[in-house]
């Protein structure tokens, strides 16, 4: 069976959030504008958020389950 690709706003969102949890500027967003710079935005806030709040690392598995079951 054929796997399907993900969506591109989801992916556009985790990569975002990645960026934002490991403390990376916004300004390394890859979309120029659009939808997938809005999501990319998004995730990144949220990412920056959880890393100030210090859930990285082990004390942010929750927040990453809760995230993924969205």
């Amino acid at each position: 069976m054929r796997r399907q690709k993900r969506d591109m706003n989801e992916r556009a969102n985790q990569r975002g959030y990645q960026a934002g949890s490991s403390g990376r500027p916004k300004d390394g967003c890859p979309h120029a504008d659009g939808i997938l710079r809005q999501h990319w935005m998004t995730g990144w806030r949220e990412g920056r958020c959880d890393n100030w709040d210090a859930l990285t690392g082990v004390s942010g598995l929750q927040n990453a389950f809760h995230r993924a079951t969205r």
